[in-house]
């Protein structure tokens, strides 16, 4: 567990549940899913003192659910947001072990930028002092974002201009944010990777054998434009809760309140690109398989009609052999010197005529163009 208090001239970390509030700002309380198994009843006593209400029950088991979709509920007190963002593999642990890993992930199959479609919840609570978010084990977002947090609260980045959080919705936002940010920087993955084997379904002489793999990646962009949908829709219904807060008596009030708009705004925003790209690379994808097949069949009837015409051009040449093979006496040109050489001839100038005639028709061309 690591708990932040984060006030305008600075930020401090510890690793135990704060007694009450700074004087100026607000807590963050950050703990894994199975340490806040453990731990709830203290973390419940705990959020009574600071906030003067504490979690209801229906809420910690969304908080503790592994496979909870995103979406967003509230109450008169405080609101709830799941956000499911990226990750290597379901990396829970069991309750003698909260803080550390012993499970490994779950394998996945197909190329190593599928294997990172996989997703766990980060669930947020958020009071009007007090932010409290349960992650996964080991959550990479929560480290990277107390990382920037520290580094945005030192006096060398406040003098340059740097801004904590003000608020607990602020850096709730700002941490979506960041795990969204993480499925931007997916989809350009994803992005060289489908043109790839894009290249190879289309290249005329190839043989794709990376069907599994495509298989894969088709069901890992349904899953991933379902994920996102889902994301959509709980900061939706985030946006239009914000709408609904009573107005700030203060201009700095008002202020904070167009700012967590915007950045909600932003957020959205940045949800909805996700999801339309996803939507395009799988369009992208369903029509190179097409396009495959579609090429592949065009070869197959350029093979096939040029066997036509070298079978039209040979019949008849087959037509005169067999008549001359017959087993008849009396046969022109049978017993002359220059048979022979006269029913070659004629057979070759027919070979040759119908040979120039169907190149002619374009009949023997490349593609049949």
């Amino acid at each position: 567990m690591r708990t932040f208090a984060i006030t305008p001239t600075g930020v401090t970390e510890t690793d135990t549940l704060p007694q009450s509030l700074p004087a100026q700002g607000y807590i963050w309380i950050a703990c894994a899913r199975r340490e806040f198994e453990v731990i709830q009843a203290h973390l419940q006593a705990t959020l009574q003192q600071l906030c003067g209400t504490a979690l209801v029950d229906l809420h910690i088991s969304d908080l503790l659910n592994n496979q909870l979709p995103s979406h967003y509920d509230y109450t008169s007190q405080y609101d709830v947001l799941v956000f499911r963002r990226l990750a290597s593999g379901q990396s829970e642990t069991d309750l003698a072990h909260p803080g550390e890993v012993l499970h490994q992930p779950t394998k996945r199959r197909g190329p190593p930028i599928l294997r990172r479609i996989d997703t766990s919840p980060v669930g947020f609570a958020v009071f009007d002092h007090v932010l409290l978010t349960v992650h996964p084990t080991d959550c990479a977002v929560r480290d990277t974002y107390a990382t920037r947090l520290h580094s945005s609260g030192s006096a060398e980045s406040r003098a340059a201009g740097a801004r904590l959080p003000t608020s607990p919705p602020d850096l709730m936002l700002r941490i979506v944010n960041l795990m969204v940010d993480g499925y931007l920087e997916l989809r350009r993955e994803l992005t060289r990777q489908l043109d790839h084997w894009q290249e190879e379904l289309l290249l005329p002489h190839t043989r794709f054998n990376n069907w599994a793999a495509l298989l894969d990646a088709r069901l890992s962009l349904h899953l991933l434009d379902d994920i996102c949908e889902d994301q959509r829709a709980a900061v939706q219904d985030w946006i239009e809760a914000l709408a609904t807060w009573p107005e700030a008596d203060t201009l700095a009030g008002r202020r904070e309140r167009d700012l967590l708009s915007v950045r909600s705004r932003d957020v959205l925003e940045h949800i909805e690109r996700v999801v339309h790209h996803v939507r395009r690379l799988e369009q992208n994808a369903e029509t190179a398989v097409q396009m495959h097949f579609s090429a592949q069949g065009n070869r197959t009837n350029d093979i096939m009609r040029t066997l036509t015409v070298l079978t039209a051009i040979f019949l008849p040449l087959n037509l005169i052999a067999g008549i001359f093979g017959m087993n008849f006496e009396f046969i022109p040109l049978v017993h002359q010197h220059g048979g022979f050489w006269l029913a070659m001839g004629a057979m070759a100038c027919i070979a040759l005529g119908l040979g120039v005639f169907f190149w002619r028709m374009r009949y023997l061309a490349d593609g049949g163009h």
